[in-house]
């Protein structure tokens, strides 16, 4: 697992410079590169949720775009549309801000579900058809789309389809008082979080990250045994009496991949039944929904897929 280890080596110490605390959330969105996937936010305004990627595109070298969702944002203003050339009497396509290596949406509800709708094709195939005619995405594209748990007005909801297209829900808190205290301390020494030239940070060239994601896909190996504990926990999801959506298939591979991810960031070419344990909040929180006597009872997703761990046995 050399290439995997070096590439969260590398990243660790270059966000430690950025990003005070939040090593979960970090760890997270590498997760969600090494595996090719797609990220969904959730976290109150102000906690450092568009500085981390930033910050991760110029670790790697990639390209950063951002989108601030509205709730009048078109399709052709995300994807690209075909503009007429008056001097040839031709159409030529203007790209989007889709057509980069990160892409973070801003606040993803806000969008009306039209335009919500524009990245499925993104997400899931990688690439962008207007007109009939099909533009290829970069190799590196990735979603991060943020929203806030706490303002609901003025948004939409994203459909369960949508929800099914990102590989994981992270929620981000707030950090500690300790975390806290050493931000002002930065702040107050110096530290502009719009400026990341002046951080220093040492980039990787964006194929070590290639390497990582192909010896995560090829080298890590998953027994029997654990393949059917991922199959367990999935299906649980769609008989736990207090859900009424239970996870897809498409669930039960997201699980195995990120478990795959998180053993090879331990620097282990095999999987755990604890890499599977602590890939299952972040995989499933989203794929889940509570009926709503389950709601009235002040339960929470978390809260429910932790008992359904609980309840089944873990493969020796």
């Amino acid at each position: 697992m050399d290439a995997v280890a070096a590439v969260a080596e590398h990243v660790r110490q270059q966000m430690s410079k950025v990003i005070v605390g939040q090593a979960e959330m970090l760890d997270q969105c590498l997760i969600t590169l090494l595996c090719r996937g797609h990220a969904l936010l959730e976290g109150v305004p102000g906690i450092a949720k568009t500085l981390v990627v930033k910050a991760l595109g110029a670790v790697f070298q990639l390209r950063f775009q951002r989108v601030q969702a509205t709730s009048d944002l078109m399709p052709a203003d995300i994807l690209g549309t075909n503009v007429l050339n008056l001097a040839t009497s031709t159409f030529s396509f203007h790209a989007g801000p889709v057509f980069t290596d990160f892409l973070l949406v801003d606040e993803v509800n806000r969008m009306p579900p039209r335009t919500q709708a524009a990245l499925l094709e993104c997400m899931e195939e990688r690439q962008v058809t207007v007109d009939g005619t099909s533009h290829q995405l970069p190799s590196f594209f990735t979603v991060f789309a943020t929203q806030n748990p706490i303002e609901f007005e003025g948004t939409y909801p994203l459909p369960e389809a949508q929800l099914d297209r990102f590989l994981l829900k992270i929620n981000v808190p707030y950090p500690s008082a300790a975390e806290e205290a050493e931000l002002l301390s930065r702040v107050q020494q110096g530290f502009n979080s719009h400026d990341l030239e002046s951080l220093g940070l040492q980039a990787l060239d964006s194929a070590a990250l290639t390497r990582a994601q192909e010896e995560i896909a090829t080298a890590v190996r998953v027994e029997e045994g654990l393949l059917s504990y991922i199959v367990q926990v999935v299906r649980a999801t769609r008989e736990s009496p207090a859900l009424s959506l239970g996870a897809s298939p498409r669930a039960a591979v997201f699980l195995m991949q990120v478990a795959k991810a998180q053993a090879a960031i331990d620097a282990r070419d095999y999987v755990i039944p604890d890499d599977i344990k602590s890939a299952a909040l972040p995989v499933l929180r989203h794929r889940v929904m509570l009926k709503p006597e389950a709601e009235l009872e002040g339960l929470a997703p978390d809260q429910i897929i932790q008992d359904l761990l609980r309840a089944i046995e873990v493969p020796q």
